[in-house]
């Protein structure tokens, strides 16, 4: 009986058929190319206008509060509300990852878990405006005698508020990631669910959910508008000393301080605008280092 003959050159790509694919690939090419190019040029001109500043005085910039004379002002107190920010947006966090937790390992396939998921997602793309409208509505209006109204206590509030669907939704993704062996190795060993996802899921979705809190803090210390909604403001006069009270009065930040300066009339402004924005980016690029660390560090330990 004769059969049909396999020809090998029947697997060969035929001229054209991938054409496509390299075209796609060229223009995700060219995308991620433009994408650098325009990086590169914001930064290039923020280290440019700020040149005068970071050769002369900037040891005296970061360190000085906000004066009238240019040739003194500094983004001491914009530093310090920005890092008060971070920290309590950190303490969001958990809260964040816990409720990955449960949608990924602990919810049924349920419309309820859909619906909850859906809606993360798009309170995700809500325009940081609207969550200043909240935070001024919740934090400042109605919780004023906790939070003292418009203080750093209600902007970082807000502002946790605005990340964590950003850390539910990184976080669910990294945890969906782990392979199902982890699991199910666990569970063969007699481990309950808690232990499981507490020794095996978490420890291996850890760089992942890093990565989703480092994209956070990122966002959360660029954001300008909610700050603004709540009363943040562009400098203020050094009152009582007590943290405490500090906590729940006037506040700045550094999206604020780079607001302020771009609105002087005066040029030499645009130099301490400049000069702003680079410590922001300095400060963002730091939080980054840590967790690129904190990443290698957790692979390392998994044996990744």
């Amino acid at each position: 009986m004769r059969g049909d003959v396999f020809d090998p050159s029947s697997l060969q790509k035929q001229p054209g058929s991938d054409r496509s694919g390299q075209a796609f690939f060229g223009l995700i090419s060219l995308a991620v190319l433009a994408a650098f190019v325009m990086v590169g040029a914001v930064f290039w001109d923020v280290v440019q206008g700020s040149w005068d500043i970071s050769t002369s005085r900037m040891w005296g910039f970061v360190s000085t509060s906000f004066v009238s004379n240019p040739d003194e002002a500094g983004v001491a107190q914009g530093i310090r509300g920005s890092l008060i920010i971070a920290g309590i947006v950190i303490l969001s966090f958990p809260i964040g990852i816990g409720a990955a937790v449960y949608l990924e390992e602990y919810a049924t396939d349920s419309w309820t878990t859909r619906l909850i998921q859906v809606t993360v997602r798009n309170l995700a793309g809500v325009p940081s405006i609207v969550y200043g409208l909240l935070g001024l509505a919740v934090f400042v209006q109605t919780l004023k005698g906790l939070t003292g109204g418009d203080s750093v206590i209600s902007g970082a509030l807000t502002l946790a508020i605005l990340v964590l669907p950003i850390v539910i939704i990184t976080s669910a993704e990294a945890i969906r990631a782990v392979p199902g062996s982890y699991r199910d190795g666990a569970y063969g060993l007699g481990a309950t669910q808690w232990e499981t996802i507490r020794t095996q899921v978490l420890p291996a979705a850890m760089p992942g959910i890093l990565t989703g809190t480092v994209l956070s803090i990122a966002r959360a210390l660029g954001e300008a508008a909610p700050l603004l909604v709540v009363g943040a403001a562009g400098y203020y006069t050094t009152g009582n000393n007590d943290f405490l009270e500090q906590m729940r009065g006037a506040f700045t930040a550094l999206p604020m301080n780079i607001a302020t300066f771009t609105k002087e009339p005066a040029a030499i402004w645009r130099g301490h605008a400049a000069a702003a924005s680079l410590v922001l980016l300095v400060l963002v690029f730091l939080i980054n280092l840590v967790a690129i660390i904190g990443r290698a560090r957790i692979a390392k330990r998994l044996g990744r």
